[in-house]
């Protein structure tokens, strides 16, 4: 109980921002796709490929608007996952190992067969870059479809979600830096790690003021993006040193996190949105995206793949007693939370845009992105309804205690 109640409390005020952050996602992306598809369709994407240099000289980077939003506001939103990744490793559910055996492995099983049922689909070549694409899982509107469902989705099942969710970005942030970047080089590596070790020292000192560190947390950015490296890990690797715990007095987490992630929720997620959701279904576009391997192989990663891995992992799991449940959660759930699982909106748009270099495999992997999450949603919300408050308010098993 005491493990649950340390969780569940700090996370109110997230999980809050994530619900009605995902009303701004949607709607922001609604906003992309009507505006892509209007007369005034032009604008939509002379905006967003309209060039901005900041610097001065050599000492410059000129990106269009597409990617200023894709490059730094997302590295603000990887930042505040970092955060809460941090938070759950030192003081959540990560923290106690058999606690999170059994999320690590619903995660685990929830990004090894989508990937694989894409490229199973897609096959190889330039389609199969594709495979992360429907690994990762869209916290906040998998949240927002829980809040619509009510007060018969007990904490326990949003805690599990959650949880399964903070490792799926875990691991997505591992792919993206592992398989999306440029080709590294070691002299910005090398910066961008003395940058990171410049503030572990500022902590070291006892340097409280937040300010002081924010001249690090740019040059940490730039080397990133000039490493080779995708710019957000830059946000991630500095959520990951934010102390999890009171620092010298101060709980400088959820002071950085009250001010972030309304930010991060309410402004940068949807305007990660409207710059990457629209998509030009004109022209044949939507009936060449429909017959696409990559679409169908996105799709399907996100809907089967994430309902079988997540189940599957899961109740493997329990029955050979790795980890437990939840309170308040009971086994007839995880398929519902697994079917939510294969909401893959914002994280899968923003690896769709780094696999692909052709706009026709982009725009077909956001079709298949669409179309799975759709599905995913209200499949995930129809299992859940179907399960009775009885069988939901049922015990959950210990780990290790004997089968009836």
């Amino acid at each position: 109980m005491g493990i649950r109640a340390r969780v569940v409390d700090p996370l109110t005020d997230f999980l809050d921002d994530e619900v009605l952050g995902a009303l701004l996602l949607l709607g922001a992306a609604i906003v992309a796709l009507v505006w892509a598809n209007s007369p005034w369709s032009d604008a939509y994407f002379d905006l967003w490929h309209t060039h901005l240099e900041i610097g001065i000289g050599d000492a410059s980077i000129d990106l269009d608007l597409h990617g200023w939003v894709n490059d730094l506001l997302m590295a603000l939103f990887f930042f505040v996952v970092g955060m809460e990744i941090k938070r759950e490793l030192v003081t959540g559910e990560l923290n106690d190992r058999r606690a999170a055996a059994l999320p690590a492995l619903a995660a685990a099983g929830g990004v090894a067969l989508p990937a694989l049922i894409f490229a199973l689909v897609a096959g190889g070549g330039a389609a199969g870059d594709g495979w992360a694409i429907p690994a990762a899982t869209d916290i906040a509107f998998a949240v927002g479809v829980l809040a619509l469902l009510g007060p018969r989705i007990g904490s326990g099942v949003r805690l599990f979600l959650l949880t399964i969710a903070i490792v799926d970005d875990l691991i997505a942030i591992a792919i993206i830096a592992l398989f999306y970047g440029d080709g590294l080089s070691g002299t910005w590596a090398a910066v961008a790690v003395a940058g990171l070790l410049g503030v572990v020292l500022l902590q070291r000192l006892g340097v409280t003021r937040l300010w002081a560190y924010a001249p690090l947390a740019l040059l940490v950015w730039v080397a990133i993006f000039e490493s080779g490296v995708h710019a957000t890990i830059a946000g991630v690797a500095l959520g990951l040193l934010v102390p999890a715990r009171p620092f010298r007095g101060r709980d400088v987490h959820t002071v950085i996190e009250h001010r972030l992630h309304p930010l991060s929720a309410y402004v940068v997620v949807p305007l990660f949105a409207l710059a990457n959701a629209g998509v030009h279904f004109g022209g044949g576009v939507l009936g060449d995206a429909l017959s696409s391997r990559v679409t169908w192989a996105v799709v399907l990663g996100l809907v089967l793949g994430k309902l079988l891995g997540i189940t599957g992992a899961t109740l493997l799991a329990l029955k050979l007693r790795v980890g437990r449940l939840p309170e308040g959660m009971a086994p007839v759930q995880v398929v519902g939370v697994a079917a939510l699982g294969g909401i893959g909106f914002t994280v899968s748009l923003f690896i769709a845009e780094l696999a692909f270099t052709d706009p026709f495999l982009t725009d077909s992997a956001k079709v298949g992105i669409f179309a799975g999450s759709l599905i995913s949603g209200v499949l995930g919300a129809l299992l859940l309804r179907r399960v009775s408050p009885a069988a939901a308010a049922a015990p959950t098993p210990a780990a290790g205690s004997a089968e009836s």
